[in-house]
């Protein structure tokens, strides 16, 4: 085999596998519409049943996706990723970095309906201290929101 031939070879198996190394993350595009599925959802099954299917973990959930909804103080409703988390308020949450990323996107909440917000967060999949955008979106008195890993 040539040395040029091997190259080749090796170029295209990376490219190749390039997208399955993408599909494990979920993406903003990916999570933006996983919170509008949510909305649907809530508008034709109602606020009560959206909150236990999502703390069910059983739909909402996709690779390192999951979908948070709490109220616009910060309190959690329920939570796809961990359901301790649900009925506590997360204002003073804080990332490892010591961001109050809650908080943050609060704030951000009181002059537009949607935003993205940025922090390091343990992802699910890998168990290790990552890069995350979280989007978020009101939707009545309720705060929807999904986050996309960036490794």
């Amino acid at each position: 085999m040539t040395k040029l031939f091997r190259t080749l070879l090796l170029t295209a198996s990376f490219i190749l596998a390039a997208p399955a190394f993408a599909a494990e993350h979920g993406t903003p595009d990916e999570a933006v519409a996983m919170v509008q599925k949510v909305v649907s959802y809530i508008k034709a099954n109602g606020k009560e049943k959206a909150i236990a299917e999502v703390n069910s973990q059983k739909q909402f959930i996709d690779r390192d996706m999951y979908i948070f909804i709490g109220d616009a103080n910060g309190t959690s409703l329920a939570h796809g990723g961990n359901p301790r988390l649900v009925g506590k308020n997360l204002t003073e949450l804080k990332d490892v970095d010591g961001k109050a990323f809650v908080k943050e996107g609060i704030e951000i909440l009181k002059n537009k309906t949607s935003g993205w917000v940025d922090y390091k967060w343990p992802n699910p999949v890998t168990k290790q201290i990552e890069n995350k955008s979280l989007y978020f979106e009101k939707f009545g008195d309720m705060v929807i929101s999904c986050g996309v890993y960036k490794s």
